[in-house]
């Protein structure tokens, strides 16, 4: 899904030009109504003595050794002070993370919000206890007890970070600059062939988002809870747009340089993608538009046939550690989980730069969640699910 980069420090110094916000809708509440009913699995009471390794499921950059960068390396540390080798599997998207941690042969895993609600309500993680984790407690309140991480306020993992997916442009060819989505929606035609949009089926919700305020009268309360009328909305939109999309991304490296190459002019982009950008001298400007904008939040969970759980518990502890936490968010480019890794950067400006601790702005953030048939409003069973989201985001694409 995403690949990181290191995050250069002349990026950060430039982004500020990068922080202009938004106001409009608010994200979801921290209620944990997901409508699961996930299979009762034991929560671990107290932890032994490691079992000498531990098998990750991780996005690539979340668990750095020193192999691609070495400067860049807080797995052997970890392995060092507690006996616990890590095994490592980079996973490319969701659904394949879904289906390694099927196979049983994984202690944990990174998941992100449109993978996590398929793990729990399979019964392929197990419910966490935050108690065995003593770095939670400083861990941002804002990303605990969340639809996409827990059930009837129980967590299912430990959040790992954060980010916003942003709308980009060209200053030098979009005016006048825009503050909404309408320019990729329903204005994207005034730049055909030169839109991008993020490849997955959870781009849906940023339609569906979008149409929370252009068609109040569908009544779309949540962009990740559509019931077949609502979801048809955003298809057609999504449909219309495709004809203006010059192409869909996922590699963040190849985003970048379509805007610097001006073969993009505007769509979604990540933070740390329009620092690059900028940074290499690209005209670019990146927003929270005014219906606010869909983002992520990776959390870290155990497996529920882990064969290594105590080695599972500390690596969790170990990577929302103030240093470990700092140490990733600023490889990958996200905001730290943990309040106190903002002291531990090698840039004293990344947490301002990534909103690390900006509350407000996060309230206009709806966080990746996996639709299901519960609806995520409250409204009972009469959603569509993420197998309906990946049926029709094939019909979008063609």
């Amino acid at each position: 899904m995403r690949i990181p980069t290191t995050v250069r420090a002349a990026a950060a110094a430039t982004a500020a030009v990068l922080l202009a916000a938004g106001c409009g809708s608010s994200a979801g509440t921290s209620s944990t109504a997901n409508g699961l009913n996930p299979p009762k699995l034991p929560v671990l009471q107290s932890l032994g003595a490691g079992e000498g390794q531990v098998n990750l499921v991780a996005w690539a950059g979340y668990a750095e050794d020193g192999s691609d960068d070495k400067n860049v390396d807080w797995v052997h540390p970890f392995e060092q002070q507690t006996g616990c080798k890590v095994n490592a599997k980079i996973a490319g998207t969701s659904d394949e993370m879904v289906s390694l941690m099927k196979t049983g042969q994984y202690d944990a895993v990174s998941a992100s919000g449109d993978a996590t609600l398929r793990l729990i309500a399979a019964g392929d993680v197990a419910p966490v206890n935050t108690g065995l984790v003593p770095n939670y407690p400083d861990v941002f309140d804002g990303l605990k007890n969340q639809p996409w991480n827990s059930v009837n306020g129980q967590m299912y993992g430990i959040p790992h970070g954060r980010g916003a997916n942003l709308l980009m442009y060209r200053t030098d060819k979009v005016s006048p600059a825009p503050d909404s989505w309408r320019v990729v929606f329903d204005g994207a035609s005034a730049y055909a062939g030169h839109v991008t949009a993020y490849d997955s089926p959870i781009y849906i919700a940023d339609a569906a988002l979008y149409l929370m305020t252009a068609r109040p009268d569908l009544g779309i309360k949540n962009p990740y809870a559509l019931d077949d009328t609502q979801l048809k909305a955003a298809v057609d939109l999504l449909k219309s747009q495709h004809k203006a999309v010059g192409e869909y991304w996922s590699d963040f490296q190849k985003a970048e340089n379509s805007f610097k190459t001006g073969d993009t002019v505007v769509g979604t982009t990540w933070q740390v993608i329009a620092n690059l950008a900028q940074t290499d001298k690209a005209p670019v400007q990146a927003v929270l538009p005014k219906e606010g904008a869909t983002g992520w939040s990776d959390t870290w969970m155990v497996s529920a046939k882990a064969a290594h759980p105590n080695c599972a518990y500390q690596w969790m502890n170990w990577i929302v550690s103030p240093k470990a936490n700092a140490q990733v968010a600023e490889w990958f480019g996200e905001a730290p989980a943990n309040a106190k890794a903002c002291d531990q950067t090698a840039d004293k400006n990344f947490c301002t730069t990534f909103h690390a601790t900006d509350e407000p702005y996060w309230k206009n953030v709806h966080y990746w969640t996996t639709p299901v048939k519960n609806c995520l409003d409250g409204r009972g069973a009469t959603c569509t699910d993420y197998a309906a989201w990946t049926a029709a985001w094939t019909e979008i694409k063609g």
